[in-house]
């Protein structure tokens, strides 16, 4: 398949391809869905727009925000997402993603709580409003570069993830697994001392918690059974849920619910039926995180980064070209998010890869919102190129497309690189090549 450029100068010739490609794009000229408030358990968010956890490898050596950290966070909070979903924060030094990936300690507390005020404090300035936070507890897995080069830790050997199968050594052991679980404890009580709003259990992308779902081929009382593959994830949650002090404090996850490999080696997928949606048994595990934990959101995602990013992120630019319409991507994402929420009306669902339909994108999550789809849509990409365009969407009812994210990929190449991430195109002052 060829590149196909972006080329949808109006709405309505975005929802022609649509219509012509016969894909799920609900496109809503009017945007106002998406600046009504959300009951997020006992919090409030003031509309429904999240900027989704978008790593920046700038923290320092000790897991401590760094100063590009810090501008970040000042831009996103600036930029009035009613919910900000903080980036990926390690639970354990060996499954950091990169050596400046973010790890919250007892002796780095108070440069967390330090962000969060002037996070908040810059909103309500600027908007009149604080968004809620919620940071992202990880344990990388088989993305985990702890001192800057790869040292995987895997659940079981995935061959469309492996040009080169690794050791068996790499797979992390039954205690491994418990000790890993029992991090999460940590995790969670020092993220209630640094004033986050709720904790995202993260599983998502293929990052260890994520891959143990799809475990199927693993022995012992993680892989197998459904009831095996989801353990360590239940139990992430149980030891999480045993510090929680903090009333009004959630648990939650960034999930995917659909890897996008072929049976064994993905979950969400149909077993018969190759790369075939089947989102029975993510449904049934929201369900449970709902009645066991009461989780109040649920960010919804899918694919890999690495081996299928325009599963999670449509695009039309780089060197690897889907052999898919991006268009088809979106509308799949779309399908799934909406699927999620109809499944689970009293778990408000946030929507992902909204970004590629650049100035569109608001006019899309606004149908998504105001159809009933989801309750709220996450931006990623388009918070690093462009984090003001709320107030665009609120004044003049779309984004500028001389602002948009255009969806090179820059950004997550960087991310992968282990420099300092941001994007590219419009954000020359943070990106120095």
């Amino acid at each position: 398949m060829t590149h196909t450029v972006f080329h949808y100068p109006t709405l309505a010739d975005a929802s022609k391809e649509a219509e012509k490609l016969g894909v799920f794009l609900p496109l809503r000229q009017d945007t106002a869905a998406l600046f009504a408030p959300l009951a997020i358990g006992n919090h409030a968010a003031s509309n429904r727009i999240a900027f989704q956890p978008m790593e920046g490898t700038d923290g320092t050596l000790d897991g401590a925000p760094g100063e590009w950290t810090r501008r970040r966070y000042l831009r996103f909070a600036q930029g009035g997402p009613g919910l900000i979903w903080f980036e990926a924060v390690a639970t354990v030094p060996e499954a950091q993603a990169s050596a400046h990936q973010l790890r919250i300690t007892e002796e780095n507390l108070d440069n967390y709580k330090k962000l969060l005020d002037e996070v908040r404090e810059t909103s309500l300035k600027e908007n009149s409003y604080a968004p809620l936070i919620v940071m992202q507890a990880t344990h990388s897995g088989r993305y985990s570069k702890p001192h800057g080069y790869p040292e995987p830790l895997i659940a079981y050997h995935c061959p469309p993830l492996e040009d080169m199968p690794l050791p068996d050594d790499r797979i992390v052991s039954d205690d491994d697994l418990q000790r890993y679980e029992e991090a999460y404890a940590r995790a969670a009580k020092l993220c209630q001392e640094a004033g986050f709003d709720g904790m995202d259990v993260k599983c998502c992308h293929r990052y260890l918690a994520c891959e143990l779902l799809s475990a199927y081929t693993r022995p012992g009382p993680y892989g197998g059974s459904y009831e095996n593959r989801t353990r360590f994830l239940k139990n992430c949650y149980r030891a999480a849920q045993s510090t929680v002090t903090r009333e009004g404090f959630f648990l939650t996850s960034r999930m995917n619910v659909y890897d996008g490999f072929p049976y064994p080696w993905g979950f969400g997928v149909n077993e018969k039926d190759g790369l075939k949606p089947d989102l029975t048994e993510p449904i049934r595990l929201i369900g449970e995180l709902k009645a066991e934990f009461n989780i109040p959101v649920l960010n919804v995602t899918m694919g890999n980064p690495y081996k299928n990013p325009h599963v999670n992120r449509p695009y039309d630019r780089g060197n690897y070209v889907p052999d898919e319409h991006p268009l088809e991507g979106e509308s799949r994402m779309m399908a799934g998010v909406s699927e999620i929420q109809h499944a689970l009306p009293d778990v408000p669902v946030i929507g992902s890869a909204f970004s590629y339909l650049r100035q569109w994108a608001g006019n899309l999550a606004a149908g998504m919102v105001a159809d009933g789809h989801c309750a709220m849509a996450g931006f990623g990409r388009m918070a690093f190129a462009y984090p003001d365009f709320i107030h665009d969407l609120k004044e003049k009812g779309m984004m500028d497309p001389k602002k948009v994210c255009v969806t090179c990929g820059g950004c997550a190449a960087l991310l992968r690189a282990g420099t300092p991430a941001g994007c590219v195109v419009r954000d020359r002052e943070a990106y120095k090549p």
